[in-house]
């Protein structure tokens, strides 16, 4: 049998499972995905869009990134594995003369998930250093305090849909005028259903 052959009957033998985004998400049919066995699915990553589940022309640039963890049947269930901005959007962001305030935090939320926290804070001007070093500081106050107080799937939601950006920006403005606070990027590094799942595996 030629090589050909071999890969269309390997083909042939996959399935294809329809990838659902997690509940916080509206349960929303994100993609599909073959495999031939529903096993091979667990760990596999889905990228989507913010666009493609609310359907807001304006959140195209959010990428979100889903992990199949349980399959039923033809569907394929996930929980949330980050979410980050396309490039071009985050340099689109940055103007000369201002000043691009970053911050990173590593964050425990109320039940036990652990998520990297990425800020950008940008100025209308330029600020000071001692000013940067203060709107830094309500950044990581507002994301430890948010974890503290809240389950994953409402920090995600929070951080993905501009709550945090908008307390941070709020109380930063006092500190210098800004022109825009995002979380741009959020990623899971610890979950007490993926560490399950090895401990099956």
């Amino acid at each position: 049998m030629s090589s050909r052959a071999r890969l269309r009957d390997k083909w042939r033998l996959k399935k294809w499972y329809t990838v659902y985004a997690p509940e916080f998400f509206g349960n929303v049919a994100v993609g599909t995905t073959p495999a031939d066995s529903p096993q091979k699915l667990i760990g596999r990553v889905i990228e989507t869009t913010l666009y493609d589940i609310t359907g807001h022309f304006d959140q195209q640039h959010v990428k979100l990134f889903f992990q199949i963890v349980r399959v039923e049947g033809e569907n394929a269930y996930t929980i949330f594995k980050g979410h980050d901005f396309a490039r071009d959007y985050l340099r689109s962001l940055v103007r000369r003369g201002s000043s691009r305030i970053d911050g990173i935090f590593t964050v425990e939320t109320k039940d036990g998930y652990i998520v990297q926290v990425y800020l950008i804070a940008l100025t209308t001007t330029r600020a000071k250093t001692s000013q940067e070093r203060a709107i830094r500081k309500i950044m990581e106050q507002t994301v430890y305090r948010k974890a503290e107080q809240l389950n994953f799937e409402e920090f995600i939601q929070q951080a993905v849909l501009g709550k945090i950006a908008s307390e941070v920006y709020n109380e930063a403005k006092k500190i210098h005028p800004l022109r825009k606070v995002e979380v741009f990027k959020t990623e899971l590094l610890k979950a007490p259903i993926l560490e399950e799942l090895q401990l099956a595996a």
